[in-house]
């Protein structure tokens, strides 16, 4: 599901919106449409049909959340740029920047930015990457510039960074309640194919059963998406 608005002056720079949330997308829409030098082009929540409107949209910034219906907003990312696309893109999550940043930055993301920041924090990281610079919060640059120049010595990693893009994002759909059918209709993938990702999955998290992978995942998933 998207909506198209009409295209702005070449005054403002224009913003595109994907988050499957309807409250907060229409928050999120009001809130840039409030500034004088921004403007919303368009919105979705779907990951597939965003992906169409933003390629025919042309935004400047796309506001990507990372949980969204049908896929995940890094798996957009990457479609969204396979094909040399230069759109900025801007992540938005309540899911933790220490262990998704770094992935969506590595994907090609300009930005990485948690829901729970101010409306002129959001607003100043938006206009960060318009800029062409990279928005990370102070917390999170101190972490990757640690890990930058600590190449010398061992980098400790916590066994949730040794799972792939893919796998992280089934441990998340596990978390969230999804069964394995479920997980595997949402993301286009046979069952059996979900189910060697979870084997996958407990071996790397030094988990014995699928009821501690269960515990594990929601333990580790935010209430909401």
């Amino acid at each position: 599901m998207h909506k198209e608005k009409t295209r702005s002056t070449p005054a403002h720079h224009r913003i595109f919106v994907v988050d499957d949330h309807p409250i907060v997308r229409q928050g999120l829409v009001q809130l840039i449409s409030s500034e004088g030098d921004l403007v919303v082009c368009g919105e979705g929540e779907d990951a597939y049909d965003a992906l169409r409107s933003i390629r025919r949209a042309k935004p400047d910034l796309v506001l990507l959340d990372i949980s969204l219906k049908g896929s995940d907003g890094i798996e957009l990312l990457k479609e969204l740029l396979s094909s040399g696309d230069e759109t900025l893109v801007l992540m938005l999550s309540m899911h933790d920047e220490t262990l998704y940043a770094d992935r969506a930055l590595r994907a090609g993301a300009r930005g990485y930015i948690m829901k729970h920041e101010a409306p002129q924090v959001l607003l100043s990281a938006i206009r960060q990457v318009l800029r062409g610079e990279i928005y990370v919060s102070e917390k999170l640059r101190g972490t990757l510039l640690q890990r930058m120049v600590g190449r010398k010595t061992p980098v400790q990693t916590s066994p949730m960074e040794r799972l792939t893009d893919r796998e992280l994002e089934i441990f998340r759909l596990i978390g969230a309640g999804l069964t394995v059918r479920d997980i595997a209709e949402k993301l286009c993938l046979s069952p059996k194919t979900v189910e060697a990702h979870r084997e996958h999955i407990k071996d790397k998290l030094n988990l014995d059963s699928s009821v501690e992978l269960l515990r594990y995942a929601i333990r580790s998933t935010p209430e909401q998406n």
